[in-house]
């Protein structure tokens, strides 16, 4: 979330670099070479003084096993590393440590950071892996002994007696353990998620290697970012990609996003004026402040005799780009709007206007989809994990505006699935990542959307709406910047 280098990405997208297109045609000032700008025209005298620029997931495994093996995943999506150099190497024996032969150093001296390609790029990755590849020789003695310290400690803390020994053998935290290359969190996400569908009625597809393209993954929390993959590179404005076998060996992958969505669902109540009451009627009867607005909503359709709850928002319409568009409009100057503010102080006003941001985050979500079905995707089901996911109101929503059924997983954290299956590849345990999730993803529960036609006519005019705001935005925008001239 971090947009501090908005001016550095500008500067960076007017270059025309070939590797843009494999961006959505732009840098997000959320991707790296922008933030790596940032720092060396603002502070210069750190920047002379780093050894090595990472992701966190690069770094994480780094400090596992002392191996500076870079993600094809970090080095493609956030680096603008053409991860498709390596098509060849996609076997085990191949893949691990590939020298870079990805950097396109024209595109680094271009940009003002022409030192990053010093000794054979030395500072942002000699080699790369595909996610889930063996580390190094594994887990190393002293990243085991500093982990087993820190959780001794902790136990000691709270007055538990275990010995070194046995807490070692309790974590099975041993030196030499496997440590697969790692993936982004959200990627992740994806891994763990992709292949959680339902085996009824769906097993001619699971034998079809296509069956996977059909569906996009949500990983939902303080952002949200959307995936999908394809077995041909689709080029897509203001999408993330196409980033070949970051997520998925041997697939394209299309990253889609909001850059603010359950932060943003958490600003909408903490700044308004019903949220001290909230929060604290929420406490009392011990459920969520999200729970309490929830159950705010429904005892509203009665008492306003709306036909269906979606409607209690008639008069109520929000752009959700609070944080900017991410995507598919690629502008990180977008501002949100609220349409519809009163002098209403109300909790039950307030739960009007989160009802109207979940709708508002939800046609962003449509936005996206629809977007990239016009540019050769194919996707009629979604896909559900992170926090925001357990949100039953937040999900209906979605499923409803978007006119598809939406999976979510058995396993509640799918994130953490996904790692698990790093380690599993790594360990040997399944021959490939493919493999893997399909013998340790599952789905849980389907959401399927409204069958009633007044829930659809009413969520399509409100997402043309929906979209007339931001152009509406556009407009003004232009009328301040010719009144400024």
């Amino acid at each position: 979330m971090d947009h501090r280098a908005v001016k550095q990405a500008e500067k960076i997208n007017s270059s025309n670099s070939p590797v843009l297109q494999y961006c959505g045609g732009a840098l997000s000032p959320e991707m790296e070479p922008p933030k790596l700008l940032w720092v060396k025209e603002n502070l210069p005298e750190s920047w002379s003084m780093v050894f090595r620029w990472m992701d966190l997931s690069d770094w994480l495994s780094y400090r596992a096993t002392g191996d500076d093996t870079r993600s094809l995943c970090t080095t493609v999506c956030k680096w603008t590393y053409l991860g498709h150099a390596h098509m060849q190497q996609l076997n085990g024996k191949d893949s691990r440590n590939m020298e870079t032969c990805g950097w396109d150093d024209d595109f680094w001296e271009e940009i003002g950071l022409g030192d990053l390609v010093d000794g054979h790029h030395a500072k942002i990755g000699r080699s790369v892996a595909f996610p889930g590849h063996p580390l190094g020789s594994g887990l190393t003695p002293t990243a085991a002994q500093a982990r087993n310290f820190c959780v001794e400690e902790f136990i000691s803390i709270s007055n538990g007696l275990p010995s070194s020994d046995l807490l070692f053998q309790e974590l099975g935290l041993v030196a030499g353990t496997p440590v697969g290359t790692s993936l982004i969190d959200a990627h992740a996400g994806g891994v763990g998620i992709m292949e959680s569908v339902p085996e009824s009625g769906s097993e001619a597809k699971e034998n079809d290697n296509e069956a996977i393209c059909h569906r996009m993954a949500l990983i939902c929390g303080t952002s949200t970012c959307h995936m999908a993959v394809s077995r041909n590179k689709l080029f897509i404005p203001g999408v993330w990609g196409p980033f070949w076998s970051v997520m998925i060996p041997e697939y394209w992958l299309t990253e889609g996003g909001q850059s603010a969505t359950g932060a943003l669902l958490d600003y909408i109540i903490e700044n308004h004026a019903a949220s001290p009451r909230l929060a604290n009627r929420a406490a009392s009867l011990k459920i969520s402040m999200f729970e309490l607005l929830s159950n705010t909503i429904k005892t509203m359709i009665d008492e306003l005799k709306s036909p269906f709850l979606a409607a209690l928002t008639e008069h109520i319409h929000v752009l959700p780009d609070f944080h900017g568009n991410r995507s598919p409009i690629a502008d990180p100057k977008s501002k949100g709007i609220v349409f519809g503010l009163t002098l209403e102080t109300s909790e039950r006003q307030l739960a009007l206007l989160y009802l109207a941001t979940v709708q508002g985050i939800a046609y962003g979500t449509r936005h996206i989809v629809e977007h990239c079905n016009a540019h050769g995707h194919k996707i009629d089901t979604l896909l559900a994990c992170g926090g925001l996911s357990k949100n039953s109101l937040y999900i209906q929503e979605h499923a409803d505006i978007l006119g598809c059924p939406i999976v979510l997983p058995r396993e509640s954290e799918s994130v953490l699935l996904g790692a698990a299956i790093l380690g599993a590849v790594a360990s040997k345990k399944y021959s490939s990542l493919t493999e893997a999730m399909k013998a340790l993803n599952a789905a849980g529960q389907v959401i399927h959307p409204s069958k009633n036609p007044k829930v659809k006519k009413y969520h399509d005019a409100k997402y043309r709406i929906f979209r007339e705001l931001y152009e509406q935005q556009l407009s003004q925008r232009s009328i301040m910047a010719q009144a400024l001239e």
